[in-house]
C-alpha cells in the first residue's frame, strides 16, 4: 500500500484539482438555531447534495480513475451501500465494468442506485467478513482490482477533499475553523480530514454510534480493536473494525472521539431536515450528533465545520424519524476516554 502514514496534505490537494469538475462542489450550509443549540458557530457540508447522495463519490473517482488510466477493465467494491453506489458510477463514467458486493440486508435505494448506476449486485452475508471474502474471490477470478472502501490512499485522499473545500469556504467566509468533525465508519473520511487539516490547527473529531466504536477502543488500546456491531440507525458507520491505513494516519493526529445514541442521530436527523431543508442519511447526520454531545464544551466564537457524508436515506425510515415524539434530549455515552 503506497504512501502509508507518511501521506499528507498535498495528496488530497492533488486530488482536489484532478476532482475539479467532475465531483459537485457542495453548498456550505449554516441555521442560526443549530449555531444556538450548539453553542458554536456550526458550517455544515452538504455532501448528501454530492453526485451519487454521498461524499463517496469523491474518493471512487479518484479511485477508479487511476486504474482506468492504469489500463485496468473492471472494478469490485464491497460496502453498506454508498461506496458501492459511488464506486458503480465512477466506473460507468470511464467505461468499466463493476460488481459491488452488498449485504443481504443493504438498503434498498443504495441496491437500485447501485444497479441503475450498471453494477452487477452480488450479496453475501450481513458482515464485513463476509463481503471481503466474497469481492476478494470476485477479483481472483476476474482479475478486477477491489477497491476497498476506506483501506486505499486514493479513497482517503478523495474523501478528504470534502474536508477540504469546507476549510476553503469557512476561510473564504470570514470564519476560519476551529474544530472539523466527521462521523466515522471505516476511517476513510476522518483520515481525509486529518490530512487535509494538517499543519492547521483546526483540531479534528470522529463521531461513531454507540457500540459501533472501533476506531474510540482503537485508540485507546494502542491498536486496532475489531467490535461486534451495535445496531444502529446509522447503517453507513457500522464496519467491525477500523481500516489499517486510517487508523495510522488519525492515531497521532485525531484529538478524540465522540459515542453518540441512535436518539441523538435522530435528534440531529430532524435539526438538518427541518432547519436546513435537506436530507441527510443519519450517517451523515452522526457528526452534527458529535457536535451537539460537545455543545458544553463550546464556545460562541468557535467555528465547527461537520461533513454531512450523505442523504441516502429510506422513505420509511425518514417517516419514523419524523414522527411525533417526545421532548428531544441530548444525553448519552460522551467523549470516549
Amino acid at each position: 500500500m503506497s504512501h502509508t502514514v507518511g501521506q499528507v496534505r498535498v495528496d488530497v490537494e492533488e486530488a482536489s484539482r484532478w476532482l475539479t469538475g467532475r465531483v459537485v462542489r457542495t453548498p456550505v450550509l449554516r441555521s442560526p438555531v443549530i449555531d444556538e443549540i450548539a453553542g458554536a458557530r456550526v458550517l455544515l457540508k452538504a455532501e448528501n447534495l454530492q453526485n451519487g447522495g454521498s461524499y463517496k463519490m469523491r474518493g471512487a473517482l479518484r479511485a477508479v480513475g487511476r486504474l482506468a488510466a492504469a489500463g485496468h477493465t473492471g472494478v469490485i467494491a464491497q460496502s453498506t451501500g454508498n461506496h458501492a453506489v459511488a464506486v458503480a458510477l465512477a466506473a460507468r463514467q470511464h467505461g468499466l465494468a463493476a460488481t459491488v458486493v452488498l449485504p443481504v440486508d443493504a438498503a434498498p435505494t443504495k441496491v437500485d442506485r447501485a444497479r441503475g448506476a450498471g453494477a452487477r449486485v452480488v450479496f453475501a452475508g450481513t458482515g464485513v467478513e463476509e463481503r471481503v471474502t466474497v469481492a476478494n474471490g470476485l477479483s481472483a477470478e476476474s482479475g478486477h482490482p477491489v477497491i476497498d472502501a476506506y483501506d486505499h490512499p486514493d479513497v482517503i485522499a478523495g474523501q478528504g477533499t470534502a474536508s477540504l473545500e469546507l476549510i476553503e469556504e469557512a476561510e473564504r467566509a470570514g470564519t476560519p475553523l476551529d474544530t472539523l468533525v466527521v462521523p466515522v465508519g471505516g476511517g476513510g473520511g476522518v483520515a481525509g480530514a486529518c490530512l487535509a487539516t494538517a499543519g492547521s490547527g483546526i483540531e479534528v473529531y470522529g463521531v461513531e454510534p454507540v457500540g459501533c466504536d472501533s476506531l474510540a477502543r482503537s485508540l485507546a488500546a494502542g491498536v486496532r480493536v475489531p467490535v461486534a456491531p451495535a445496531p444502529t440507525i446509522a447503517d453507513g458507520l457500522r464496519p467491525s473494525c477500523v481500516g489499517e491505513l486510517p487508523f495510522a494516519i488519525v492515531r497521532d493526529t485525531l484529538r478524540d472521539v465522540v459515542r453518540v445514541d441512535d436518539d441523538e442521530i435522530a435528534a440531529a436527523f430532524r435539526l438538518i431536515l427541518t432547519e436546513l431543508k435537506v436530507l441527510a442519511e443519519p450517517s451523515g447526520a452522526a457528526g452534527l450528533a458529535g457536535v451537539l454531545r460537545l455543545a458544553p464544551q463550546q464556545d460562541r466564537q468557535r467555528t465547527i465545520g461537520v461533513v454531512l457524508t450523505g442523504g441516502n436515506v429510506e422513505a420509511a425510515l425518514v417517516a419514523r424519524l419524523m414522527a411525533p415524539r417526545p421532548a428531544e434530549s441530548t444525553t448519552g455515552e460522551g467523549v470516549a476516554a
